[in-house]
């Protein structure tokens, strides 16, 4: 495979082999709902269970840090359950959680700026129940030891690219092309409009070719 053509290489792939837990359905959202904004423990725990796994794979992704994934991940359900009176399921539920993730992140790294100036982002992490990673799709199973060596030099290139992109930029491919969400469901885990959305992801693939081209 020519890495010119990685980054659409790992939109396609990414979106069929790396999808994360699927949300709960509409009548069972409602009754879960209504039971964590009653305050039911194990309601909430039943939350942590579902989507904890989705929530740090976002936080590793965007921060490069197993440690600072861990503590912003409980960081993020400790903020969830002080909000979940006030949520009103505009959103979905793992929208949202990303959402607050993200704003978690946001706090953590204008906090660490000045200590830290790149952001190294690991790739190699499995999401929800899968043990897939970027490796994994990247590596075909019956190629040679070279073409394996090429492979994960591609993955090392690409998340020390996607490291050293604008916050804003890695974050809308992060969860669009990575995470699989929608462009609707990224909007809404940034808080911005679509077209802000397909504005960032645009610029960010371009960015990336060109930290790629020599590859």
């Amino acid at each position: 495979m020519i890495f010119g053509e990685s980054v659409t290489f790992v939109n396609e792939e990414l979106g069929r082999t790396m999808g994360s837990v699927p949300d709960i359905g509409s009548r069972e959202d409602d009754r879960f709902l209504d039971a964590l904004r009653a305050g039911d423990s194990a309601a909430f725990e039943t939350l942590v269970d579902r989507y904890s796994s989705d929530i740090y794979a976002l936080l590793y992704r965007l921060t490069g840090d197993p440690s600072d994934a861990s503590d912003l991940t409980q960081d993020t359900f400790l903020r969830a359950l002080r909000a979940l009176k006030g949520f009103r399921g505009d959103a979905s539920l793992k929208t949202w959680l990303f959402r607050i993730a993200i704003n978690e992140s946001r706090n953590r790294f204008r906090w660490w700026k000045r200590r830290r100036r790149d952001v190294t982002v690991s790739l190699d992490v499995s999401i929800g129940d899968s043990d897939q990673t970027l490796h994994d799709t990247l590596a075909d199973g019956g190629e040679s030891p070279e073409d394996a060596a090429l492979a994960r030099e591609r993955e090392a290139r690409l998340a020390e690219a996607l490291g050293q992109l604008k916050e804003v930029y890695r974050e809308a491919l992060v969860l669009c092309d990575i995470e699989g969400l929608s462009y609707e469901e990224t909007a809404a885990a940034l808080g911005v409009n679509i077209g802000t959305v397909k504005s960032r992801i645009s610029r960010g693939r371009d960015e990336l070719r060109r930290r790629l081209k020599d590859l």
